[in-house]
């Protein structure tokens, strides 16, 4: 596998060299909020909460004793505006989980999610023209700054690799510069480069508070009822300095996950997104199936077809069961 020379932490190692299906590979999601002491459960999500910056770091801590690598944090806004500005912020709340986590559980990779729809009025992954009425009217300039802003802002905090999930054509390559130009040239970036217009998403977006005021994302995320050319959309990635791509949704994208791992020989993510992990909760909970064979049917299913990483809600319990033998 080529490896970028960028992957310097020390959980690369481990997250990179393991053999079949382990909790090496796994990275779990977290969803950051506001505030102090709080631990919110997310009624979408079963099993799965919302934490302040002082109460993930315990949930850090108990996520790196289990031996789970690494990390995926997502943010809610208290505000949001047209800019999406909070997600900048040096003392936003991502950075300041970041800040928290890193110093507690240093040995732990924090990936962060850069987007603004968390963060915006309109819920859109861009800055929009002024009445626009449509996230195809939007302004390419001050949203690749606005994104490139909050990569650079959670670096500054700590992060070890950034995720720009947007979707914005040239946000990969607006990252790299402005990260280089800031001194964080050795700081990773992982592209949602595969992310699909997808049904999958309605949990998540009830977590984190980003549904859409107006339309829908089709204009910048891939449309699931048409080709594209995947191997295209890698390469350019790759080519604007992404150091690995994903592929999300997970299960239902297996044989885009394939078609990128037998061109590509770089590290692959897939995301189980929350509307996979959520219908099977709530198949279990009606007794219809066994959650945790299901759990390890699909995991295995998504390594199988070629993923070296795998971001899941399901982290823990794998973890768990690997650690007791019990898998």
């Amino acid at each position: 596998m080529r490896i970028s020379t960028r992957f310097t932490h020390p959980a690369f190692d481990v997250m990179l060299s393991s053999q079949g299906l382990s909790k090496s590979r796994l990275i779990l999601p977290l969803f950051i909020v506001d505030g102090l002491n709080q631990r919110q459960p997310i009624e979408a999500l079963p099993g799965q909460f919302r934490w302040s910056a002082d109460t993930v770091v315990e949930e850090a801590q108990r996520i790196a004793d289990l031996g789970i690598p690494a990390v995926l944090l997502f943010g809610q806004s208290p505000q949001k505006n047209a800019q999406g500005s909070l997600a900048w912020q040096a003392d936003g709340t991502v950075q300041r989980a970041i800040q928290a986590i890193k110093q507690a559980v240093p040995q732990l990779f924090i990936i962060s999610d850069v987007c603004l729809c968390a963060y915006t009025e309109h819920g859109h992954c861009r800055v929009l023209k002024e009445d626009a009425t449509d996230p195809s009217e939007w302004l390419v300039a001050p949203t690749l700054d606005a994104i490139a802003k909050t990569a650079l802002s959670h670096a500054q905090a700590g992060a070890d690799m950034v995720a720009p999930s947007d979707k914005n054509p040239g946000n990969v390559k607006a990252i790299r510069a402005l990260l280089d130009v800031q001194g964080f040239e050795s700081l990773p970036i992982l592209s949602y480069t595969l992310k699909y217009a997808s049904a999958f998403y309605g949990p998540f977006r009830d977590a984190v508070d980003s549904s859409p005021q107006f339309g829908d994302r089709r204009s910048y995320q891939m449309d699931p009822h048409q080709s594209h050319d995947v191997l295209g959309l890698v390469k350019q990635d790759l080519a604007d300095g992404a150091d690995a791509v994903m592929v999300k949704p997970a299960a239902p994208y297996l044989d885009v996950v394939r078609q990128t791992k037998d061109v590509f020989d770089v590290p692959l993510a897939a995301y189980q997104v929350s509307g996979e992990y959520a219908m099977i909760k709530a198949a279990a909970a009606r007794g219809a199936l066994d959650e945790t064979k299901a759990m390890m049917e699909m995991l295995q299913a998504i390594h199988r077809a070629g993923a070296d990483w795998i971001i899941t809600y399901w982290a823990k319990e794998f973890a768990a069961l690997e650690n007791t033998d019990a898998l």
